[in-house]
């Protein structure tokens, strides 16, 4: 597969460091194999599953980048690497955008026949057949 991404000799030797150590459980694959598989999946915009098997099984590539994001190794990786946090403070964008179909207005004939009316306080409601 020739679209495949690979860290670099230098931007690998930048990551590593901060890369968490010592952990409990199984030992990690190729960290440099994993790293590479999620980034090329981030680039892609691929779902998991469909992760290249030159990275190595898909779960793997997803499990690692699930459980470092809960874990924050992702933050701390950026600001290491950028001095900066990426988070430049609270903010909103609304980019709501509804349509309706033309027929959404109501059923074919228009409006309801029945007057929108409240009856009065004093008078009863009046049943519908």
């Amino acid at each position: 597969m020739k679209h495949l991404y690979w860290l670099d000799d230098a931007a690998w030797a930048k990551i590593e460091p901060h890369l968490p150590r010592g952990r409990r459980g199984a030992h990690r694959v190729d960290d440099r194999r994993v790293i590479s598989g999620i980034i090329h999946m981030l680039r892609t915009g691929a779902r998991w599953r469909d992760c290249p098997a030159a990275y190595g099984p898909y779960t793997t590539i997803y499990n690692r980048y699930h459980r470092w994001s809960q874990q924050g190794v992702w933050f701390d990786v950026f600001q290491a690497l950028t001095g900066m946090s990426g988070v430049w403070g609270g903010g909103a964008i609304d980019a709501t955008h509804i349509k309706a179909h033309r027929s959404a207005s109501g059923a074919k004939g228009g409006t309801s026949r029945r007057p929108l009316v409240a009856p009065a306080a004093d008078e009863p409601p009046k049943s519908t057949p």
